[in-house]
C-alpha cells in the first residue's frame, strides 16, 4: 500500500451549535490522517453560502489543514463570486473546488458562469495560479449528461480551463473509475483523478443519496443490504468491508488519491483507513 497517497476529507457547513461541536471534534480527529485539505459543501444556489464561510475560515484559522472551499456559479453574479474569491485570498486561503452547483427547486437563471468550465476561467482570469482548483468528475456518468463521451468531454473543457485536479463523485464499481480514466488520458487530461469515496453507514441514507446524484449501487451490495434492513451494525460492518476493498483497487491500480465524503462523520473513514494500513492513531 502507497503511503504517500494523497487523502482529503470532505465536510458540510453545520446549521447548529451541536453540529458544530461534533465537526469540531471530526475535524480533530481527521487532521492527524495526513490531509492534503479539508474541503467545505456550498449548497444549491448557495443556501449554506454564510455557513460556508464561516466553517472554511474556522477551518483555516485552526490550522488543522489547508481549507478548500466549494464555489458554486448558480445563482450569483461574476462580481458576487469575484467578492468571495477576495474574501477566500485575503483569509491566506490557496485551495477551491469549482462546481457548476445544483440549482435548489425555483431558482431562475444559473449565473453568468453557466458551466464550471467557465467558473474555473473566471478564477484564472483575476486571480492567476494563486488558487490550487479542484473539480468534478464522474466516472459513471453524470446524471444532466446525454453520454458518458458526452460527459467527458465537458469534463475534459474544465482541466484544460485551468483546473490541477479532479475529485470523483462517488461510485462502488473501481472499472467505472479505470474506464473513465482511460477516456481522460485519451483526450489528453494529465493532471490527478482522485476518487470519491463514500462509506456506508446507514443503508437507506446512502440509497437516498444515490438516486439524487446518480451514483450505481451494485445489485449484489443492494441484495447483502436488504437483508440487514433493521440491523444497522450489520450494515456498518458490511459497509467498511466493501468500501475497503474498493480502496485496495483503487489504489493497486494506480490511483494517486482518496476523497472521503465524511458527512461530517470520522469513525467509518478512519476504519477504512485502519484496514488499508494508512492511519495514523
Amino acid at each position: 500500500m502507497n503511503p504517500n497517497i494523497a487523502l482529503s476529507y470532505e465536510f458540510f457547513p453545520p446549521r447548529t451549535e451541536a453540529g458544530r461541536l461534533k465537526l469540531a471534534d471530526t475535524r480533530r480527529v481527521l487532521a492527524r490522517q495526513r490531509p492534503n485539505f479539508f474541503s467545505v459543501t456550498f449548497g444549491a444556489g448557495g443556501s449554506t453560502r454564510d455557513n460556508t464561510l464561516e466553517t472554511v475560515l474556522d477551518i483555516q484559522q485552526s490550522g488543522e489543514a489547508p481549507a478548500a472551499p466549494h464555489l458554486t456559479c448558480v445563482g450569483a453574479s461574476n462580481d458576487e463570486i469575484l467578492e468571495l474569491l477576495g474574501k477566500y485570498r485575503e483569509a491566506g486561503i490557496r485551495n477551491l473546488v469549482v462546481l457548476r452547483g445544483d440549482p435548489p427547486s425555483g431558482l431562475v437563471g444559473m449565473g453568468e458562469c453557466k458551466h464550471a468550465a467557465d467558473l474555473v476561467r473566471l478564477v484564472r482570469e483575476h486571480h492567476g495560479d494563486h488558487f490550487h482548483i479542484a473539480v468534478a468528475a464522474y466516472p459513471e456518468c453524470h446524471p444532466d449528461a446525454s453520454s458518458l463521451l458526452a460527459d467527458v468531454d465537458y469534463f475534459v473543457d474544465k482541466m484544460k480551463a485551468g483546473a490541477d485536479l479532479a475529485l470523483t463523485q462517488y461510485f462502488f464499481n473501481a472499472d467505472a473509475y479505470f474506464h473513465f480514466l482511460d477516456r481522460c488520458r485519451e483526450r489528453g487530461v494529465d493532471q490527478p483523478i482522485h476518487p470519491g469515496i463514500m462509506p456506508i453507514a446507514n443503508f437507506a441514507n446512502l440509497r437516498r443519496f444515490s438516486k439524487q446524484c446518480g451514483a450505481e449501487i451494485p445489485r449484489w451490495i443492494r441484495k447483502t443490504m436488504n437483508a440487514w434492513q433493521d440491523d444497522l451494525e450489520s450494515q456498518r460492518e458490511f459497509g467498511i468491508e466493501v468500501v475497503s476493498h474498493l480502496c485496495e483497487q483503487l489504489i493497486d491500480g494506480g490511483a494517486p488519491g482518496l476523497h472521503f465524503y465524511t458527512m461530517n462523520q470520522s469513525g467509518l473513514t478512519l476504519q477504512v483507513l485502519r484496514n488499508l494500513g494508512l492511519a495514523r492513531d
